[in-house]
């Protein structure tokens, strides 16, 4: 695929990606670098986990991304009755054909937001990894591609709520990103509060692109050049996770591949073509610590500190 210009399919002076950020700025206010990682995390063909109490604003988000980018958009609300069928879907018996046909599940949509993703069991969260991982579902022995693109965004509540079951490591191991929208300031609150519902302004929204566009970003990103420098910086990360008894285990190929994807996307939105390494320690916080568990050592650091820690004891030579 020929590269082309972000400026080609935007309005002068404007790309694409920032004219994405402006409308979701003017909907959720005062989170930036929140709305910049979600956004590079579907750049990147990730799956974006947000995790917050109620009421912060993640499945605003997710409305508004799947508006803005111009995806088919499905909603499961997860629950503790939630079947693994509810979410990828059932054969029903047609009487007319005298055989069995497939009515699919909410899954084969473009963007599945996984609404409360840890309010259901384990056992309907597993309806997910195939579909995340491979982008295709099997169901009664036959394997069903999933649209292009297709995204999870997946919201979950703190673990220390009622009704909540924590995410098994492979599922959490899907997930590109892991972002937190938290309170607004107190100015950004005010404008909110006087401001219009946020609901109404979502659905006004209108796509800022077509599916061919985000294929071509999504493919541009990929093209996005990574010196050996760089690769060592993320390798010499994956290392030390693994090296390191602040932690139970460390980091995998996986995330390894996901931090260095994540860091191309967030070059694109800097409209470079090449990896700094200020783009990986830009996106480490939001892919790295999702996937580590803290050893004895490690409780003595919090979460929040753990990409610094990360970033301070792993040297930069690039």
């Amino acid at each position: 695929m020929k590269p082309i210009s972000l400026n080609q399919i935007s309005p002068p002076n404007r790309s694409l990606p920032d004219t994405i950020l402006d409308s979701a700025r003017a909907v959720i206010l005062g989170k930036d670098r929140e709305l910049r990682l979600a956004l590079a995390c579907l750049l990147a063909r990730g799956h974006l986990l947000i995790e917050d109490l109620p009421g912060v604003g993640k499945t605003t988000l997710a409305h508004l991304l799947a508006r803005l980018l111009g995806l088919d958009y499905a909603r499961i609300q997860f629950t503790s009755d939630l079947l693994p069928a509810d979410v990828i879907g059932v054969s029903v018996y047609d009487r007319a054909a005298e055989s069995f046909r497939f009515h699919p599940g909410p899954i084969f949509s473009q963007l599945v937001l996984a609404d409360e993703i840890n309010r259901a069991t384990p056992k309907a969260q597993s309806a997910l990894l195939e579909a995340m991982e491979e982008r295709q579902v099997t169901v009664e022995g036959e394997t069903r591609p999933l649209p292009e693109p297709f995204f999870v965004i997946g919201t979950q509540n703190p673990l220390f709520q009622v009704g909540t079951f924590p995410l098994p490591e492979s599922q959490l191991d899907r997930f590109l990103m892991r972002i937190r929208l938290g309170y607004p300031d107190a100015e950004q609150e005010k404008r909110l509060l006087a401001g219009e519902d946020r609901r109404i302004m979502v659905a006004r929204q209108a796509p800022a692109l077509t599916n061919a566009q985000l294929l071509t970003l999504q493919q541009q990103v990929t093209e996005i050049h990574a010196a050996h420098p760089i690769i060592d910086y993320v390798h010499a990360i994956l290392q030390f996770t693994r090296s390191s008894d602040r932690f139970v285990y460390g980091l995998s190929p996986r995330a390894g591949l996901g931090i260095l994807r994540a860091a191309k996307a967030w070059a694109l939105l800097a409209d470079r073509n090449y990896v700094l390494p200020e783009d990986v320690q830009a996106v480490l916080p939001a892919c790295a610590v999702h996937r580590l568990v803290g050893g004895e050592a490690g409780q003595r650091i919090g979460e929040d500190e753990i990409a610094t820690f990360i970033l301070k004891h792993v040297p930069l030579s690039v």
